[in-house]
């Protein structure tokens, strides 16, 4: 119960505190993304309006206007309002110029010359430092910029130059910004809305001012929440933005509005909401369902740990190693483990210390209290053997003296090589090399039983530093045991490859290998399965393996028998 406590009030709390800033991040970017989306839509509108009376006064101060004056002006004049027409494409619906009297005397449309436009009532003016221009009433598509053409010829104007301009273009630019349920319109000065986006437009609110409340006591641009009866809805959240205006154009004091319902703008939050209860439900169920593990299973590793130490100190040898948990108790369990095991290592090398203590007492007795007979009855049996009339059953008799004090000698000679073993001269040597020379060194003993012997030595740098001469020992002895283990036909392969800083030596046959139970003792003094051994050869090799900071370990063939694995350092001689 403690621990789920301490579990889910902090995820709670951490749940909660999460959300909450969360929901206020998503609503102040919802807020901002509004108020950019309304100051872009200003400007770019005001970029477009700057751009059109920027035409419109240029136009009209061109030389070509003054062919009102000398009455040249369906030809020339026409000809050039066509052909500006053309050029800007889609951004005018028709040119044309009038004179004093509002008489159309040039225009893109042949047919609207000396007409009469329908009067329109003017509706605001923009001052540029060129010159200044007249704005008509948007009539739905089109808004009519009108600039004065004063006369070169005298004071006073010749007429004016008309740009009906294409409204429907401003809608666009609403169109486009009015996207993810949001709305966008213009309201002037007035408060009217003289452009909308597609929905508002659809809802009949062009030219109304239904949106007039939102803008009285607010700053040039903002965001707030409002009512939002004018649209059907309980509340809108709006961004908006009056006119900044375009390089030496001041603007015309409109205000952009860019809307979207509260419900609709809060819905991420909501669904945010849904997701961190969710999460705070599954925490609640991840904590519990931990809480119960760990009340169940938390003494298991503890309880194993005992049962590890109880049967190591009982069968005084090393049991297997309990199963490891994470956290605390398995890094606990992980190190005394390690600890048990050098322990046992430590005791297995004091039990082959006294070992080798007591074959050196043994091996310096039979040094002196028999080396001395063995030699007394090698010399008699070869005075023997010269003696001329000795029958065929002595000799016989005095081979079986030699052979057996030679058998005796050498095992006198291998107790004292195994307890007295000579500290290794370390040169840098080609273990290819020796491993080949040492199958030469037996090629009659593997002719003889016609064993099939093969070398593959892929280690990219053969060279280490060793004694060449305890390594060959080494060499010797895992080969002739396998040679007496083998039968006839038998195969033993050498192998050979580099790992960083040693080199990997693997020597396995196909004869009836080592038991498992067996193999941690092979290397064990006097331990040995073949009858006529003694047991010592192994555990030599170990030695000398060991004082060249290596290692070796048996395991299993490929093909069922014994692989003997050697590991020797490339460099040990300024440790040793």
């Amino acid at each position: 119960m403690a621990f789920l406590l301490a579990s889910l009030v902090p995820a709670i709390a951490l749940t909660y505190l999460a959300f909450v800033k969360t929901q206020q991040a998503m609503q102040a970017e919802i807020q901002q993304t509004l108020l950019v989306q309304a100051a872009t839509v200003s400007a770019d509108i005001d970029k477009m309006l700057f751009e059109r009376f920027q035409n419109a006064i240029t136009w009209s101060h061109l030389e070509v206007m003054q062919d009102i004056y000398v009455k040249d002006i369906d030809k020339r004049l026409s000809a050039f309002l066509t052909e500006l027409k053309t050029g800007y494409q889609n951004v005018y619906r028709n040119l044309y110029c009038t004179d004093e009297s509002g008489m159309i005397v040039a225009s893109n449309k042949a047919a609207a010359i000396g007409t009469i436009p329908v009067s329109q009532q003017p509706w605001l003016h923009a001052t540029l430092p060129g010159g200044r221009v007249v704005l008509d009433v948007p009539d739905g598509n089109t808004m009519n910029i009108r600039s004065s053409i004063p006369s070169k010829f005298g004071s006073g104007n010749l007429g004016e130059l008309v740009l009906s301009f294409d409204w429907t273009q401003i809608f666009q630019i609403l169109d486009q910004a009015a996207k993810d349920g949001r709305m966008v319109a213009i309201l002037d000065h007035n408060g009217k809305v003289i452009a909308a986006s597609r929905e508002l437009r659809q809802q009949g609110l062009l030219m109304s001012r239904k949106f007039l409340p939102w803008l009285s006591n607010i700053p040039k641009s903002g965001v707030e929440i409002v009512d939002g009866s004018p649209l059907h809805t309980s509340r809108v959240i709006i961004g908006f933005d009056r006119s900044h205006g375009y390089e030496n154009f001041s603007g015309l004091d409109w205000t952009t509005i860019v809307i979207q319902p509260l419900d609709q703008a809060l819905q991420p939050i909501h669904r945010l909401a849904i997701i961190f209860l969710g999460f705070l439900l599954a925490t609640i169920v991840i904590a519990t369902w931990i809480s119960l593990w760990v009340a169940n299973n938390i003494a298991r590793p503890i309880v194993a740990l005992t049962a590890f130490t109880r049967r190591f100190i009982n069968e005084k040898s090393l049991p297997p190693s309990p199963p490891v948990s994470s956290g605390e108790v398995g890094e606990l369990t992980t190190t005394f483990v390690q600890m048990v095991e050098d322990l046992d290592q430590s005791r297995q090398h004091l039990v082959r210390a006294s070992r080798f203590a007591v074959m050196g007492e043994m091996a310096a007795v039979m040094a002196h209290e028999i080396r001395t007979p063995l030699g007394i009855l090698r010399s008699s049996s070869q005075m023997l053997k010269r003696e001329p009339n000795i029958s065929d059953e002595a000799r016989e008799l005095i081979g079986f003296i030699e052979s057996e004090t030679d058998r005796l000698n050498r095992l006198v000679s291998t107790m004292l090589d195994s307890t007295r073993p000579r500290l290794p001269s370390f040169q840098l040597t080609n273990v290819h090399a020796q491993i080949h020379n040492c199958i030469l060194m037996l090629a009659a003993q593997i002719q003889t039983k016609m064993i099939q012997v093969e070398e593959s030595l892929q280690s990219s740098d053969p060279y280490c530093e060793c004694d060449a001469e305890q390594m060959t020992q080494v060499f010797l002895n895992l080969f002739m045991n396998a040679l007496q283990v083998l039968p006839e036909h038998g195969k033993i392969t050498v192998t050979s490859r580099s790992e960083p800083e040693k080199i990997i030596i693997e020597i396995a046959d196909n004869g009836p290998g080592i038991a498992k139970e067996e193999r941690d003792k092979i290397f064990d003094s006097f331990f040995h399965k073949r009858e006529g051994g003694i047991g010592l050869g192994l555990a030599v090799v170990q030695q000398i393996v060991s004082a060249h900071g290596g290692n070796i370990t048996v395991s299993e063939s490929r093909w069922g028998g014994a692989l003997f694995r050697i590991s020797i350092p490339r460099k040990l001689s300024e440790q040793s």
